[in-house]
């Protein structure tokens, strides 16, 4: 008979939500907040207004509406705590920070931010909501620590529009990399412990993010586009493309960057040493991953780092990247990041952080349980039988 220890998580989640019970000017978005986490982690099968108010008893979702658009509460109070939650059970000095984003499907044109944009979330241009977020991935286990929702300039063009849907008037129009260096100088700022730093190419072709790490010494392996320009030593200026292309066979040495679902993730890789000079202690390299089964298909990959750093080492860092699609993929399924039913700048903001709150907890419980070298609660579900009753 497998043993669950259900109280320690209960324990837990208590814990958590005494952790951020101060963020709350009165008792009642406390005590609301709490029966809506109860609901997140509860494996109901949505985990919209609706549900989660059925399952705290109550008649009708006006309350936990009222709880996301205007009660009185610390939102991004909140997710300092959690940020610091996840510090504190998952935490560790070798830990990558990864900055990604991801599509909120919506229908109407009324919730904040919401147009035709691609989203990597149905693969094609849709009418969504775009969140870029950051997370924490450590040995220990992996979990968002920061969140903004992404305003097109469409929107920010149209400051009556955005009056509607309560974004603020000084909000600025920023880009996604931009973002990420808001969320990163954050982390910074908190004193977050980590060693690196990676992203897609849609923050890592951007220079100025790629200038604004190596300013602050913040090492990196970001993928880049095909036709990025860069000094290559001993090869000379030109196409990250062209430059690996030049390469000879005997170059590529075939290494995994991590397991995946099915084993090791293996692909064939090779770096090259770039830019024309060498900070103090520190080396620039353009890595590039090719496919097993298709030499054409071919990633691209700046990194900055300490000049010993080991090919290993940097291929281990390209391979973290994957945690973040699990996290957006985990909340999504088991905490509801995707399940609200709000249309405002705020709404969108209270959901997303108490989800992410509930994503941390259930990220720690794995962890402590791994230590304890019990069985983890592979989702939400886990948890159904105990009806939990978070703490006011």
């Amino acid at each position: 008979m497998v043993y669950v220890d259900v109280e320690s998580w209960q324990a837990e989640l208590d814990g958590l939500l005494g952790l951020v019970g101060p963020r709350f000017g009165r008792s009642e978005p406390r005590e609301r907040a709490a029966r809506y986490v109860g609901g997140l982690v509860a494996g109901l099968e949505r985990k919209n207004g609706w549900t989660l108010a059925e399952h705290a008893g109550e008649v009708s979702p006006d309350g936990m509406q009222r709880l996301l658009r205007r009660a009185d509460w610390d939102v991004d109070g909140v997710r300092d705590d959690v940020r610091g939650y996840v510090i504190d059970r998952l935490g560790h000095t070798g830990a990558v920070l990864v900055a990604d984003d991801t599509g909120f499907v919506k229908k109407g044109d009324k919730s904040a931010g919401v147009q035709r944009q691609y989203t990597g979330t149905s693969g094609k241009t849709d009418n969504c909501q775009i969140g870029t977020f950051l997370a924490y991935v450590a040995p220990a286990g992996h979990a968002l620590i920061d969140r903004h929702l992404y305003l097109p300039e469409s929107w920010l063009a149209d400051r009556d529009r955005c009056a509607q849907a309560g974004i603020p008037a000084d909000t600025e129009l920023l880009t996604k990399p931009r973002i990420a260096i808001g969320m990163l100088q954050r982390a910074l700022d908190a004193g977050v412990p980590f060693t690196w730093f990676t992203a897609d190419e849609a923050f890592g072709q951007v220079k100025y993010l790629r200038v604004w790490l190596e300013e602050r010494d913040v090492f990196h392996v970001v993928a880049t586009r095909c036709n990025d320009d860069v000094s290559a030593r001993g090869i000379g200026s030109g196409r990250v493309d062209e430059i690996i292309a030049s390469l000879p066979a005997r170059s590529w040495r075939r290494m995994s960057c991590g397991d995946g679902a099915h084993g090791p993730r293996l692909y064939d890789w090779v770096r090259v040493p770039i830019r024309p000079w060498w900070a103090a202690g520190r080396g620039h390299w353009l890595l590039a991953r090719r496919s097993i089964t298709d030499p054409t298909e071919i990633a691209y990959y700046i990194c900055y780092a300490p000049r010993r750093t080991s090919l290993a080492t940097l291929i281990w860092v390209a391979g973290r990247r994957w945690p973040v699609e699990e996290c957006f993929k985990q909340a999504k399924q088991e905490t509801g990041l995707d399940d609200y039913q709000v249309r405002t700048w705020r709404g969108w903001y209270a959901h997303i952080t108490l989800s992410m709150l509930a994503l941390a907890w259930l990220a720690a419980v794995r962890a402590a349980e791994q230590q304890k070298g019990e069985p983890q609660p592979t989702s939400s579900n886990s948890f159904r039988s105990a009806s939990p009753k978070p703490a006011a």
